[in-house]
């Protein structure tokens, strides 16, 4: 019989080998007992990663419409803020315009020109705001804030009513300035008149928040503050008694726009629980995606920890047989 031996050198790295391998196996056993997932992603799934590429890229799509689903509910979070400010402004000055129509002692006492000026700052503020640089009631001009300052747009409408010498004739003067295409649109506001683009949200949901400082809500309001806020203007030459019917007036139509204000800004609560629902289905289906991901990869921890304890005693086995091996000697043999 022919007997193949193994020399000195070629056993000792024959030992060094098996070692590392177990040492490899353990390794890669641990890991996958810490993680609950499987180390050699090819040998789980044959070869075929079209299954886990399609689920992967399935969670990268959905993590990327999370990002425009929180730009969509931050930008039309900061809209709704903005018009709620807008419309506290118009409902206060319409009540202190009502307030002080009564009389001529209301008016001096309580100087609501000057209340209307300080409220359209405010209103033209809100509506010029913008968010992470972008302007949300310009349109697609984000680039720009829709409207003037507030001597600028005081001048405009100064312009349009001067010549006019009853307040109902001033506050035609206004709307008719107001709603001419060649008036408030061209010299006043300096925004796009088309709408923002529409928020992606899914693979088949799309909102578009169209929602703009030309709107007629919104031009309504700035109407009736500047009219109140040029009552005063020596341009005009109201007496007081007039100036307090022209109060009396814009106090009545602010009131009145308070509904066309609700609409509005109810518009946006619809879109805000659109966008609330698509990011919850979204959200619903990235958790399935990734229970399926999971599923997939996932190592059955009773297998493992049997097959890395099997590891750990082949482990002290050959480490015995090499200090055996190691004290091996000629005299010891003979």
């Amino acid at each position: 019989m022919t007997s193949v031996s193994l020399g000195d050198l070629a056993q000792s790295f024959m030992l060094q080998r098996r070692s590392v391998s177990l040492r490899q196996d353990l390794n890669s056993l641990t890991d996958e007992l810490s993680s609950g997932k499987v180390s050699d992603i090819r040998e789980v799934l044959s070869g075929n990663h079209n299954y886990l590429t399609g689920l992967e890229r399935s969670l990268e799509i959905l993590d990327g419409y999370s990002v425009a689903n929180a730009e969509a509910k931050y930008f039309t979070g900061a809209m709704q803020t903005a018009l709620d400010r807008v419309q506290t402004f118009g409902s206060d000055l319409g009540l202190d315009l009502l307030l002080a129509s009564g009389g001529p002692i209301g008016v001096i006492a309580g100087n609501p020109s000057e209340n209307a000026r300080t409220q359209l700052q405010g209103m033209i503020n809100s509506l010029n705001s913008d968010i992470a640089g972008r302007s949300m009631f310009a349109g697609t001009a984000t680039d720009q804030t829709p409207l003037p300052n507030v001597e600028d747009l005081l001048a405009l409408v100064r312009t349009a009513v001067t010549g006019q010498t009853t307040p109902e004739d001033i506050v035609a003067a206004a709307e008719t300035w107001f709603n001419d295409p060649a008036g408030f649109d061209a010299t006043a506001y300096s925004g796009s008149t088309t709408a923002l683009a529409p928020f992606v949200l899914s693979e088949t949901e799309r909102v578009t928040l169209d929602v703009r400082a030309d709107d007629d809500a919104l031009k309504n309001l700035l109407l009736h503050t500047t009219v109140a806020a040029l009552a005063d203007d020596p341009v005009l030459g109201l007496d007081v008694s007039q100036q307090s019917e022209l109060f009396g007036i814009t106090g009545i139509g602010l009131q009145s726009n308070q509904d066309q204000l609700t609409s509005l800004r109810a518009d946006i609560g619809f879109t805000e629980e659109r966008i609330e629902m698509i990011s919850a289905r979204n959200q619903a289906e990235e958790t399935s995606t990734e229970f399926a991901r999971n599923a997939l990869l996932e190592a059955d921890p009773f297998r493992t920890a049997t097959e890395l304890e099997s590891v750990q005693f082949h482990l002290q086995s050959l480490y015995s047989v090499t200090v055996r091996s190691s004290q091996l000697s000629l005299v010891n043999f003979l």
